[in-house]
């Protein structure tokens, strides 16, 4: 990892006060690793840092997001270009791929920078110890999320075989050259140290913070039990989700979290959603981008580019938008879905700003909270409850829509229906990998105007992506994916 972590500890410490005003940091100089966690102000910018680490272009700044849409079935490809992701979408990468190589490096540097913090904030004098504690548990949720992302990005799926070869858990802090070799954790001891800095988390972090901005960027109690939903259902485990989502759902319509001053709960106009406030009601983490041309992503990484400027991806004419949902007068999705030059249908979701492209990024909103519980109701049994969460989120795009019996009658129709919902609901998102993974299905064949990618079986090598390049030749202990 030398050529990753320790490099990326000597980055963090030259641009970790240079945060914006977003997370209420006061822009300074570099700064030496000896004073780095010298004063309450370089505290919180080696935390507010954190999230900057989750910014990268690629990673949720951009990229992460693209490719896992491009590897999923809703989008085409436009451009043959490798550095467009061609291959990406083709399923055609390799170890010493760029992209590859750039989503583990990025992910683990901000899991070595949440490493540093909750090491500094064990024995800090400097800041109280509640408010110590308050950024550990952010760390912890950071590093976390980074886990999740990788572990599901190169190793096989949790309900494929848990027991197969996950990531390397690194959970001290490396300031120095060598420490690079450590072997593979499997993929259950991963998530069970996922779900151990999610619960910490939890416990620490606060309710909410003194704004909706910071509610909306950093990461709060509310937020930790959000994202334990997403990787449980990843996990089939039903009875849990639904013990976390009862923490954050209220019992019935409309169904919401209040706490102090903060509210979640759906927002009554889709639209607002994506329509430049971003800090409303809905959104439990997004990533920021400030007025900056600094911190804001290059033209291929973005989301706006990749769905619409350009588009690099356009929507599959077999995919989900042919559900009726995208022509319909009454559902506010279908405004979202607009047609290219070349008469395709595109992603408008992201389009507020064009370069510099400064549209938030949702990572988690309480829709999916929503969708993730009704799930695991349906895959319980409690068929009542699962059909009058479906119906919230439906009926805020389409407030008189009535699903057909036979959509919700059964427990396996009412299932399906769900699974419909999250890809009409997260289109573009970066959800539907993660879907068709978790129920260890087949990634589709799918058609673009470079061509027809192949479809790719649980069992084939490309159902994940390899270990880096980087990583193998860094990490002696490393063993590739078979």
């Amino acid at each position: 990892m030398k050529k990753y972590i320790f490099i990326s500890w000597i980055i963090l410490l030259f641009t970790s006060a240079c945060n914006d005003d977003l997370l209420d940091t006061e822009p300074e100089t570099s700064i030496p690793e000896s004073i780095a966690f010298s004063t309450p102000e370089k505290i919180l910018a080696q935390t507010n840092n954190l999230y900057k680490q989750l910014q990268n272009q690629s990673f949720y700044g951009g990229r992460f997001i693209v490719f896992n849409e491009k590897r999923a079935d809703q989008f085409g490809q436009n451009d043959g270009n490798a550095a467009t992701g061609s291959a990406v979408w083709n399923q055609n990468v390799a170890s010493t791929n760029d992209f590859v190589n750039n989503v583990w490096s990025i992910g683990y540097t901000a899991i070595n920078a949440s490493n540093i913090l909750i090491s500094k904030m064990n024995e800090t004098t400097v800041i109280s110890k509640e408010l110590a504690k308050n950024y550990s548990a952010e760390a912890k949720f950071v590093r976390a999320l980074c886990y999740f992302n990788l572990v599901q990005t190169y190793a096989k799926p949790y309900n494929q075989d848990k027991s197969a070869l996950g990531l390397p858990l690194r959970l001290t802090p490396i300031t120095t050259s060598g420490n690079n070799d450590l072997a593979r954790s499997s993929v259950e001891m991963v998530y069970t140290q996922i779900l151990k800095d999610l619960d910490e988390a939890e416990a620490d972090l606060p309710i909410s913070y003194a704004t909706q901005l910071l509610n909306t960027s950093r990461a709060k109690k509310c937020t930790a039990i959000a994202l334990k939903t997403r990787v449980l259902l990843v996990q089939n485990n039903f009875e849990k989700v639904i013990a976390e989502s009862e923490k954050i759902v209220s019992a019935t319509l409309p169904f919401q979290y209040t706490e102090g001053n903060l509210t979640q709960k759906l927002e009554t106009n889709y639209a607002a959603i994506f329509g430049g406030s971003y800090t409303g009601t809905e959104a439990v983490f997004s990533i920021p981008f400030a007025n900056s041309t600094t911190e804001t992503p290059s033209a291929q990484y973005a989301l706006a580019y990749n769905y619409l400027t350009q588009p690099i991806i356009f929507l599959t004419a077999e995919g989900i938008v042919s559900d009726p949902v995208f022509s319909s007068a009454t559902d506010a999705r279908s405004g979202l879905i607009g047609k290219s030059a070349a008469n395709q249908k595109v992603l408008k979701k992201f389009s507020v700003t064009t370069a510099p492209f400064r549209d938030y990024v949702p990572v988690i909103r309480y829709a999916e909270v929503l969708l993730n519980y009704a799930e695991a109701a349906a895959h319980t049994n409690d068929l009542e409850k699962s059909k009058a969460l479906l119906k919230a989120v439906r009926n805020r795009a389409d407030p008189g829509y009535v699903f057909p019996e036979d959509e919700i009658a059964t427990k396996e129709a009412l299932i399906a229906t769900i699974q419909k919902e999250r890809d009409i609901e997260f289109l573009g998102e970066g959800f539907r990998l993660m879907d068709l993974q978790r129920k260890v299905q087949t990634l589709p064949a799918k058609k673009g105007t470079i061509g027809t990618a192949p479809l790719v079986l649980p069992t084939s090598s490309n159902y994940i992506w390899p270990i880096p390049s980087g990583e193998i030749s860094t990490n002696h202990l490393m063993e590739p994916n078979p």
